[in-house]
């Protein structure tokens, strides 16, 4: 089962996404396994002995609590996916157990590939003057991966913002399996990209706010 659209993918495109997608498409073992840090996943052997490569990408936006706020704001709002070739509804809420669609534009068709939120974290530790927001999401039945994926904005105690994307995936798909390294090449232009929308949001937003 495969969601394709052959125009940019509707709402109601996304909800029939959503209705036929089903449950998880990877173990309740690894359930919000992304919450931990890269360097714990790095060493899961659970992990490599399924078959899942790790993702994960990480940069400096910025630095102060108005931009912590406004990368923070960005994850909200899904500007992180606000690229020409990959995005989500906007008006998503980001709170547990919340179904979504990444819509994504490879070639002719445009795949639409459900997910559900698995957990949203705010950390604030004052001893360690670190403040970090966060939210994992995990694939459902219907997306060409299996796996999860986590994205989260940072700030250091030397009040650097920093934004993250760790993720584990495999492919749960033919198609996504005869095209795995292209997939691979796909992730890391995803999380460029990405990484490039969260900074100049927010370097604008605060910005236009000064």
């Amino acid at each position: 089962m495969v969601f394709l659209c052959w125009s940019r993918p509707s709402p109601l495109e996304h909800k029939a996404c959503i209705d036929r997608s089903g449950s998880f498409n990877y173990s309740s073992k690894f359930r919000g396994a992304t919450a931990n840090p890269s360097s714990s996943l790095k060493e899961d052997k659970g992990l490599q002995q399924e078959g899942f490569l790790l993702n994960h990408a990480r940069i400096l936006v910025g630095s102060g609590v108005e931009t912590y706020e406004k990368g923070k704001k960005a994850l909200q709002n899904w500007r992180h996916f606000g690229l020409n070739w990959a995005f989500v509804d906007s008006s998503t809420p980001v709170n547990p157990g919340v179904k979504f669609c990444v819509c994504s534009k490879e070639f002719l068709p445009w795949v639409v590939m459900p997910l559900q939120i698995v957990y949203v974290n705010e950390n604030r530790d004052a001893k360690m003057a670190r403040t970090c927001f966060s939210f994992g999401s995990g694939t459902l039945q219907g997306h060409l991966l299996a796996g999860e994926e986590r994205f989260s904005i940072e700030m250091d105690k030397n009040n650097q913002v920093w934004y993250e994307i760790l993720s584990f995936s495999k492919p749960a798909h033919i198609l996504s399996f005869i095209s795995y390294p292209y997939v691979i090449l796909r992730q890391k232009y995803f999380a460029h990209q990405s990484s490039n929308a969260v900074k100049k949001y927010s370097t604008a937003s605060t910005t236009n706010s000064s």
